[in-house]
Protein backbone atom coordinates (compact mmCIF):
# COMPACT_ATOMS: atom_id res chain seq x y z
CA UNK A 1 0.00 0.00 0.00
CA UNK A 2 1.40 3.26 -0.96
CA UNK A 3 1.01 6.81 1.05
CA UNK A 4 -2.04 7.67 -0.16
CA UNK A 5 -3.83 4.44 -0.31
CA UNK A 6 -3.65 1.30 -2.63
CA UNK A 7 -3.47 1.78 -5.97
CA UNK A 8 -6.36 1.36 -8.03
CA UNK A 9 -6.68 -1.29 -10.83
CA UNK A 10 -7.00 0.23 -14.30
CA UNK A 11 -10.16 0.73 -15.93
CA UNK A 12 -10.02 -2.71 -17.55
CA UNK A 13 -9.95 -4.53 -14.65
CA UNK A 14 -12.25 -3.45 -12.78
CA UNK A 15 -15.42 -5.38 -11.59
CA UNK A 16 -18.09 -2.94 -11.08
CA UNK A 17 -17.76 -0.02 -13.56
CA UNK A 18 -21.39 1.30 -12.69
CA UNK A 19 -20.14 2.67 -9.15
CA UNK A 20 -19.34 6.67 -9.02
CA UNK A 21 -15.44 6.18 -7.62
CA UNK A 22 -15.26 10.45 -7.79
CA UNK A 23 -13.80 12.32 -10.50
CA UNK A 24 -13.78 10.94 -14.18
CA UNK A 25 -10.98 8.86 -15.53
CA UNK A 26 -9.19 10.71 -18.14
CA UNK A 27 -7.11 8.17 -20.57
CA UNK A 28 -4.09 9.83 -22.67
CA UNK A 29 -2.17 7.72 -25.42
CA UNK A 30 1.03 6.56 -24.45
CA UNK A 31 4.04 7.80 -25.97
CA UNK A 32 5.34 11.20 -26.28
CA UNK A 33 3.50 14.22 -27.54
CA UNK A 34 3.76 15.43 -30.64
CA UNK A 35 4.42 19.43 -29.93
CA UNK A 36 6.96 20.09 -27.14
CA UNK A 37 8.44 23.22 -28.13
CA UNK A 38 11.39 24.93 -26.32
CA UNK A 39 12.09 22.40 -23.66
CA UNK A 40 15.18 22.92 -21.81
CA UNK A 41 18.09 20.54 -23.55
CA UNK A 42 19.23 18.59 -20.16
CA UNK A 43 22.38 20.32 -18.09
CA UNK A 44 25.60 18.55 -19.30
CA UNK A 45 27.07 18.23 -15.50
CA UNK A 46 24.21 16.23 -14.48
CA UNK A 47 24.63 12.48 -13.92
CA UNK A 48 23.73 10.18 -16.25
CA UNK A 49 20.85 8.87 -14.59
CA UNK A 50 18.83 12.04 -14.02
CA UNK A 51 19.61 12.99 -17.64
CA UNK A 52 17.89 9.56 -18.55
CA UNK A 53 14.96 10.20 -16.44
CA UNK A 54 14.51 14.19 -17.64
CA UNK A 55 14.54 12.91 -21.19
CA UNK A 56 12.17 9.81 -20.18
CA UNK A 57 9.49 12.32 -19.14
CA UNK A 58 10.00 14.04 -22.71
CA UNK A 59 8.52 10.58 -24.44
CA UNK A 60 6.05 10.05 -21.59
CA UNK A 61 2.35 10.28 -22.25
CA UNK A 62 1.75 12.25 -19.53
CA UNK A 63 4.07 14.72 -20.36
CA UNK A 64 0.67 15.96 -22.47
CA UNK A 65 -0.27 17.75 -19.40
CA UNK A 66 2.46 19.63 -18.83
CA UNK A 67 2.74 23.03 -18.51
CA UNK A 68 6.17 25.05 -18.56
CA UNK A 69 5.70 25.11 -14.63
CA UNK A 70 5.73 21.25 -14.64
CA UNK A 71 9.00 21.09 -16.68
CA UNK A 72 10.52 23.88 -14.22
CA UNK A 73 9.99 21.39 -11.53
CA UNK A 74 10.81 18.20 -14.14
CA UNK A 75 14.67 20.26 -14.50
CA UNK A 76 14.70 20.58 -10.90
CA UNK A 77 14.33 16.80 -9.76
CA UNK A 78 16.74 16.11 -11.91
CA UNK A 79 18.90 18.61 -10.97
CA UNK A 80 18.48 17.64 -7.18
CA UNK A 81 18.49 13.85 -8.41
CA UNK A 82 21.97 14.14 -9.80
CA UNK A 83 23.35 16.20 -6.69
CA UNK A 84 22.17 13.35 -4.83
CA UNK A 85 23.91 10.45 -7.29
CA UNK A 86 27.37 12.69 -7.46
CA UNK A 87 27.32 12.86 -4.03
CA UNK A 88 30.48 11.82 -1.71
CA UNK A 89 28.58 10.99 1.43
CA UNK A 90 25.27 8.57 -0.62
CA UNK A 91 21.91 9.80 -0.55
CA UNK A 92 20.02 11.17 2.28
CA UNK A 93 17.21 9.10 3.22
CA UNK A 94 15.14 13.10 3.89
CA UNK A 95 16.72 13.82 0.17
CA UNK A 96 15.37 10.97 -1.24
CA UNK A 97 11.85 10.97 0.15
CA UNK A 98 11.46 14.36 -0.49
CA UNK A 99 12.88 13.96 -4.35
CA UNK A 100 10.18 10.68 -4.31
CA UNK A 101 7.62 13.12 -3.33
CA UNK A 102 8.28 15.89 -6.38
CA UNK A 103 8.91 12.48 -9.08
CA UNK A 104 5.06 11.83 -7.50
CA UNK A 105 3.80 15.12 -7.88
CA UNK A 106 4.71 14.85 -11.73
CA UNK A 107 2.96 11.34 -11.84
CA UNK A 108 6.01 9.53 -12.82
CA UNK A 109 5.15 6.33 -11.78
CA UNK A 110 1.86 4.30 -12.54
CA UNK A 111 0.92 3.59 -9.57
CA UNK A 112 0.87 8.24 -9.30
CA UNK A 113 -1.61 8.29 -12.62
CA UNK A 114 -3.74 6.00 -11.38
CA UNK A 115 -4.22 7.45 -8.38
CA UNK A 116 -4.89 10.89 -10.21
CA UNK A 117 -7.42 8.66 -12.48
CA UNK A 118 -5.12 9.00 -16.12
CA UNK A 119 -4.48 5.94 -17.53
CA UNK A 120 -2.31 5.98 -20.62
CA UNK A 121 -3.61 3.71 -23.55
CA UNK A 122 -0.86 1.43 -24.50
CA UNK A 123 -0.43 0.46 -28.07
CA UNK A 124 -1.34 -2.72 -29.11
CA UNK A 125 0.75 -4.53 -31.80
CA UNK A 126 -0.21 -4.57 -34.97
CA UNK A 127 -0.62 -8.72 -34.43
CA UNK A 128 -2.09 -9.24 -31.62
CA UNK A 129 -5.13 -11.78 -31.55
CA UNK A 130 -6.88 -13.20 -28.54
CA UNK A 131 -5.86 -16.43 -27.87
CA UNK A 132 -7.88 -19.24 -29.61
CA UNK A 133 -9.96 -21.89 -27.54
CA UNK A 134 -10.44 -24.42 -29.97
CA UNK A 135 -7.68 -26.65 -28.20
CA UNK A 136 -9.05 -26.37 -24.71
CA UNK A 137 -12.97 -27.16 -27.16
CA UNK A 138 -11.41 -30.45 -28.76
CA UNK A 139 -10.26 -31.30 -25.75
CA UNK A 140 -13.74 -30.81 -24.34
CA UNK A 141 -15.23 -33.11 -26.31
CA UNK A 142 -12.56 -35.72 -26.33
CA UNK A 143 -13.19 -35.94 -22.69
CA UNK A 144 -16.62 -35.86 -23.77
CA UNK A 145 -17.68 -32.98 -21.30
Amino acid sequence: MGAHGPIPKRSEERRRRNKDDGPELIQAPAGSPEDLPGLPDPDPLWHPIATDWYLSLRESGQAAFYEPSDWAVARYAAHVMSQVLQSERGPNGQLVAALNSVMSSLLTTEGDRRRARMELERKKPAGAKLASVSPLDSYRDIAGG
